[in-house]
């Protein structure tokens, strides 16, 4: 089982600590917070990408697919009512390197085994929200 606890530090400031790394969320100034830290409906967006980044990054490891550099962006729709909630995401899977042509089938399947067998964060959101992908390479173009 897991678990967190979330400490008050004042207003609508609150402070947790996981694998040993303090946390700080916090709420705007125009609802009362003091923007010490970020808004905790984002961390979704964090949790889905972050587990597909380790997942792909893992699997094409192992397919000794390599690349120079590796990006994901996550985009989410919000509903303007309340209670607001995220009606989609969107993962961009961006890559830069050598030959990276030549390993797209190696890719295509790494980000389909994280999408569809390894990442928890993706199967908990898929029976609530619509979750698509892309993925962009950058052959042989400078990261800097």
């Amino acid at each position: 089982m897991s678990k967190i606890q979330i400490d008050w530090i004042d207003a609508m400031g609150f402070e947790t600590e996981m694998d040993g790394h303090k946390i700080t969320i916090d709420a705007g100034e125009q609802v009362g917070g003091l923007g010490r830290g970020p808004k905790p409906k984002p961390f979704m967006l964090l949790a889905l990408g972050g587990c597909a980044a380790m997942d792909v990054r893992s699997i094409l490891k192992k397919m000794r697919v390599e690349f120079d550099d590796f990006r994901i962006g996550v985009s989410g729709e919000l509903t303007d009512e309340h209670p607001k909630h995220y009606t989609s995401m969107h993962l961009t899977f961006e890559f830069w390197g050598k030959d990276l042509t030549k390993n797209l089938k190696k890719i295509e399947k790494a980000v389909n085994l994280s999408d569809e067998r390894y990442c928890g964060v993706s199967a908990v959101y898929k029976k609530a929200m619509e979750v698509t992908s892309e993925i962009i390479l950058h052959e042989n173009v400078d990261v800097s």
